[in-house]
């Protein structure tokens, strides 16, 4: 065996190594860039009528927007107060994430709300 061949071989490794290293980094800093979605909630077929958004049964659905709240998946969250619905801010990596939210919303599932979901970019107007 060539003298210089463990060398090579250590060399080589601590190339692959960093190289591997460097890879997986890029990886970890793409995964945390999300992209931010507004959701629209509009009355369902199984809407009270005549009732305020504040008599709907969404207790539910109250306590899994909480969830994505301590999750950091939500930013903001409230009625319409026009009675109309309400409105969700997701802050997610992409539109499928986005979508599979929404689908396990409880208001979503029993059809207090329909939605509509539009991703949205946030223009900082004070710089």
């Amino acid at each position: 065996m060539n003298r210089g061949a463990p060398a090579l071989v250590v060399g080589l490794a601590l190339t692959v190594y960093s190289l591997l290293t460097t890879a997986v980094t890029a990886g970890q800093q793409l995964a945390v860039v999300n992209r931010t979605f507004l959701v629209i909630y509009r009355p369902g077929p199984a809407w009270l009528p005549g009732k305020p958004v504040t008599e709907q049964p969404l207790k539910e659905h109250g306590k899994y927007i909480l969830s994505l709240y301590i999750s950091d998946s939500m930013k903001l969250a409230g009625p319409l107060t026009d009675n109309a619905g309400g409105a969700v801010l997701l802050d997610v990596a992409d539109e499928s994430k986005a979508k599979a939210i929404v689908a396990e919303d409880p208001a979503v599932k029993f059809g207090i709300f329909i939605y509509e979901l539009h991703p949205w970019e946030l223009k900082p107007w004070d710089e």
